[in-house]
């Protein structure tokens, strides 16, 4: 589990998430906004992932618990689930991945969040971090510009940090992954399937 002051987070995002290349000065056209997310609206449990793609608790439960959540709750139209972007350290990483995540579009957000998660320990352990998101952005259909003018994208950043401001405002997010069901909050830090199944359950009485 990540605890963060949203304060630092926000004033390093401003001065950092760009670092990854210089401003083209263009807006990323296309790129999703709103809430994203998985599964039916009308599912009795719904449930909301506050995550950071430069979390390692994070990449864990994506990469070990998420898939299984997937299968037995979210396709079968038990669970509908909302993913929402949060930064922590280093805050370039996940500002950068998100920012990729929305160009690449609705329909492919979830696949570039979940490659980026696999890549994690790849991108901390050599440090290629533009490297390791740009190989992403291309096989998600994107040209190397098309990359560069989506992480450099300052509106892209502002919108990034408004949707941060709101959900943390929202239900008082001090650490991640943070985990809510039907509008409370069950868990900081690391989930297990065993625990989602508890939660789900008392949740769907």
């Amino acid at each position: 589990m990540l605890n963060f002051s949203r304060r630092f987070l926000i004033a390093a995002a401003g001065a950092a998430a760009l670092a990854l290349g210089a401003c083209s000065g263009q807006s990323a056209a296309g790129a999703a906004e709103g809430d994203m997310t998985l599964g039916d609206p009308n599912a009795p449990v719904k449930m909301i992932e506050y995550a950071s793609l430069s979390c390692v608790h994070c990449a864990t439960f994506n990469n070990d618990v998420f898939p299984t959540l997937k299968t037995k709750y979210i396709d079968t139209g038990k669970v509908h689930y909302t993913f929402r972007e949060f930064l922590t350290p280093p805050v370039e990483v996940a500002a950068a991945g998100f920012l990729l995540a929305r160009c690449a579009g609705e329909d492919r957000y979830f696949e570039v969040v979940d490659a980026i998660f696999h890549s994690q320990r790849e991108m901390f352990t050599s440090g290629d971090i533009r490297g390791t998101l740009l190989r992403i952005a291309r096989s998600a259909g994107m040209t190397e510009q098309q990359f560069q003018t989506c992480i450099s994208d300052e509106a892209g950043l502002r919108a990034l940090n408004a949707r941060m401001e709101k959900n943390q405002r929202e239900h008082r997010i001090q650490a991640t992954p943070t985990f809510v069901i039907n509008g409370k909050v069950v868990k900081e830090g690391d989930m297990s399937i065993a625990e989602l199944d508890a939660a789900i359950a008392a949740a769907s009485r």
